[in-house]
């Protein structure tokens, strides 16, 4: 009797926590989608690379709404079962309160190992991929990237303006910029054409002048016909692996060299020095302290069942458990800015979520005994 009721318990939150966290990450990833339409419009790169790079952020929302989403599915599922007095009837036919805050304690370590996977394997790989489709689209992005009408600076260094594109690809009235206020080269020429050798593009410009200036000194050259090499360029998205996007091992390994030998080492475009890596320890705890917070939000949750919608400050208790919960999700995010120092000087910050799951599971076990 009690297995089929904790494994009704079981489908009802989790049936909950999917429809949840499926119908708010589609929202989110949809809105998310919509700011990433930089990558074909500004940034120059296909529309195949824009539709690859938003599905690969999927992992990333699925993962920094599953916290929240578990919190509110215990809320409601067990509001529910208290409002149709489910709860007074377990209660009656000998189910402990002991054994239903267990079985909590249970569905939540299932969520914290799910969390983890995502946290240190699923995301930073999928976000790496993404990473690996821009780097392999510098290659071809300047043909979509020209446009008429339209200053474009998404090239790092350069400044491009065309007058007129043709549906043949020749460019009318062309301005280019290289460099910077003090030393800088501007290409101003009547026509153009995109060009492909190998693997390199040029602009070929046609019956035009560039400019130099280097500092007070300006010179005026003029020219019937030049080539002007894009390949040194790129765009200014990022094309190096964030630290979001390194693996877990790999800053795990980060930390312990550093702290070990006390001194920096690059791998794999990951800088491990005194600079970078307070944001390795603040990530590395992201990954894996935060999921232990989905024990406490549960034992959270739990709390409703201390109380039944019969009694007089039922309101106020449900409120009080709601809040509390939100402040152990803020409280989550918030200190994971502390833990960006020395791993050891924070030790606190990472057992803290650990002695309040402790006190909360006491608490909780003494007034299920009242």
């Amino acid at each position: 009797m009690e297995k089929l009721i904790f494994r009704k318990f079981f489908f009802d939150i989790i049936g909950f926590f999917l429809i949840g966290i499926l119908c708010l990450s589609l929202i989110v990833w949809v809105i998310q989608a919509v700011n990433y339409l930089d990558f074909v419009s500004e940034d120059g790169h296909s529309f195949k690379v824009y539709i690859y790079y938003t599905f690969l952020s999927f992992p990333k929302i699925f993962s920094r709404l599953l916290l929240f989403i578990f919190f509110i599915s215990i809320f409601y599922t067990i509001l529910r079962y208290e409002e149709k007095n489910e709860l007074v009837i377990l209660w009656t036919n000998g189910i402990k309160k002991k054994n239903f805050l267990n079985f909590i304690i249970k569905i939540s370590f299932l969520l914290i190992i799910v969390q983890i996977i995502l946290n240190a394997f699923i995301v930073p790989k999928s976000q790496d991929i993404a990473r690996s489709y821009i780097r392999s689209s510098n290659i071809d992005y300047f043909p979509s990237l020209l446009k008429s009408k339209k200053f474009i600076n998404a090239v790092e260094g350069l400044t491009i303006f065309i007058d007129k594109k043709n549906d043949k690809g020749r460019l009318e009235n062309i301005f280019l910029k290289e460099g910077d206020a003090e030393f800088s080269q501007i290409i101003l020429a009547k026509q153009g054409l995109l060009k492909r050798i190998e693997k390199e593009y040029y602009l070929e410009l046609y019956n035009g002048s560039i400019i130099d200036r280097s500092g007070s000194s300006t010179n005026l050259i003029t020219f019937d016909q030049t080539k002007f090499n894009l390949s040194n360029f790129t765009t200014k998205t990022t094309i190096a692996p964030k630290i979001q996007e390194q693996s877990t091992g790999l800053l795990i390994k980060c930390i312990r060299n550093f702290y070990k030998y006390d001194l920096g080492f690059i791998e794999r475009n990951l800088n491990c020095n005194k600079n970078s890596i307070p944001a390795v320890n603040e990530e590395i705890y992201k990954r894996l302290i935060v999921p232990f917070y989905i024990l406490i939000i549960s034992l959270v949750g739990g709390c409703l069942a201390l109380k039944s919608e019969l009694q007089n400050n039922f309101n106020r208790h449900k409120i009080l458990v709601f809040f509390v919960g939100i402040i152990f999700i803020i409280l989550s995010q918030i200190l994971s800015q502390y833990s960006n120092e020395f791993i050891l000087k924070n030790i606190f910050i990472l057992i803290m979520p650990f002695l309040i799951s402790l006190m909360f599971y006491v608490l909780i076990q003494f007034k299920f005994k009242e």
